[in-house]
């Protein structure tokens, strides 16, 4: 289990139930990993509120045109039979028949759902836009008055769980900026029309077992549970697999309550999880590095893990031109190549990653839990002057890539470690800095 908002939708918060001095912004909710690149693929017509910004890659099930979601009433024959054919699959998860029959009292087959699930248009963007957002001076200022709100509660959260407040902070700030932006699409309904549309059927029918599983444990009623119209539920935006593995029931009344405006089961529950990813308290997230020019890209790969002083023997420093202190063997990330920004990245990294796995959305909540805290802001250079590839540019890429000799053995406009691989040789192999780094002006040489 990857992600309170798993593997193919992953959705999304302002401070608690106070107004704010600063107005609320969308929620930020990303998607599995963007790629390696500088872009940030985004869903966006996703049909909540926030106009989520969740970094998403394309799925490899889904690359042409979708077709139109069906016209339906609520009164749909095929949708009824479905749910009486589920029935019995669910009673045989341990469904029983009573809490069926309240969970499915006057849901409908939710034609928006499928529109907004069929709408999803597809833009880019590049991690520097997506951070600029993720760390804004509103959301940072938004998530120290939260801090400040609810700082007796998260302290004790902190003392149980060993994970800092201000990174618990950050993920409610980027996944429903504070609370403000739950959803309020009934999940049972949601969850039904899409397991019987059936284009992620089998996996939206796990998901409706699990919110059904909920419900018969008592932790909320079918209307309280609301959510996005995918699936993810509460301030921190969990799915209902991951609600049943990690949530908890931190205030002692007996339900785990992510949806209610007292969010301290949904912060506890998100501890929680990061604590059982791997946590590791007083270990950052990453630190921000600089690189000298002639240093070897080549390193800057998940798998070279060297302790930060070893690090600084080559070159990686922190901003200050200091070895970064050994918290632990780290990896050097540059999400944006060679001319942008560099990390040390930590185990912690990978706890959050657990969570969400878009590397925009990690290095936005380390960042923004970082800001929280009272740091600074990043200091590192960013292209601004690219922009992100789309889908059938990164397409293009691996097509031409593959003829040319460097072989991203597909060819589904994800830019994952194989392509990475394959950039990096084809960039050593014309004399550029092999840093990986899947850019515009990479695809126009090839071309």
């Amino acid at each position: 289990m990857r992600s309170p908002f798993h593997a193919l939708v992953f959705m999304a918060l302002t401070v608690g139930t106070a107004a704010v001095a600063s107005p609320p912004e969308q929620s930020l909710r990303p998607v599995v990993r963007p790629s390696a690149d500088a872009a940030v693929v985004t869903h966006v017509a996703t049909g909540d509120p926030t106009g989520s910004q969740r970094p998403v890659t394309r799925p490899a099930v889904f690359t042409g045109q979708a077709p139109e979601p069906r016209q339906v009433s609520a009164g749909n024959t095929e949708f009824r039979n479905w749910i009486n054919g589920f029935r019995s699959r669910a009673q045989r998860a341990g469904i029983r028949s009573d809490v069926l029959d309240r969970a499915f009292q006057g849901v409908s087959y939710n034609s928006d759902v499928i529109r907004r699930d069929r709408n999803q248009s597809e833009f880019t963007k590049t991690i520097w836009d997506y951070l600029d957002s993720a760390a804004s001076e509103t959301r940072v200022a938004n998530g120290r008055d939260a801090l400040r709100k609810h700082r007796r509660k998260l302290d004790a959260i902190e003392r149980k769980y060993g994970v800092e407040k201000e990174v618990v902070v950050a993920v409610w700030g980027l996944e429903s900026a504070y609370g403000t932006y739950r959803g309020d699409t009934p999940i049972i309904e949601a969850l039904a029309t899409l397991a019987h549309d059936g284009r992620r059927g089998a996996f939206f029918e796990q998901q409706l077992i699990a919110a059904l599983k909920i419900l018969q444990n008592g932790d909320v009623t079918p209307d309280g549970m609301t959510g996005s119209w995918a699936g993810a539920m509460g301030h921190t935006q969990f799915i209902p697999t991951s609600y049943l593995a990690y949530a908890v029931d931190f205030t002692g009344d007996g339900k785990r309550d992510i949806w209610s405006e007292d969010p301290t089961d949904a912060l506890a529950s998100t501890a929680a999880y990061l604590a059982r990813s791997g946590w590791r308290k007083g270990m950052p997230w990453g630190v921000e590095v600089q690189v000298p020019r002639d240093f070897d890209y080549s390193l800057a790969n998940r798998k070279t893990l060297k302790m930060p002083s070893d690090w600084a023997r080559l070159g990686v420093t922190g901003m200050d031109g200091r070895p970064v202190r050994d918290y632990g063997s780290a990896a050097l990330l540059l999400p944006a190549g060679a001319n942008g920004a560099a990390f040390l990245i930590f185990k912690n990294f990978n706890a959050i990653e657990r969570y969400n796995s878009a590397d925009a959305y990690v290095i936005g909540v380390g960042h923004l839990s970082d800001r929280i805290a009272g740091g600074n802001k990043l200091k590192g250079k960013w292209p601004r002057g690219d922009r992100a590839l789309t889908f059938s540019e990164r397409q293009e890429l691996q097509r031409r890539l593959t003829r040319a000799g460097f072989d991203t053995r597909k060819i589904d406009g994800k830019i994952g470690p194989l392509t990475i691989d394959a950039v990096r040789r084809y960039q050593r192999s014309v004399g550029m800095a092999p840093d990986g780094y899947a850019s515009l002006a990479l695809l126009k040489k090839l071309r």
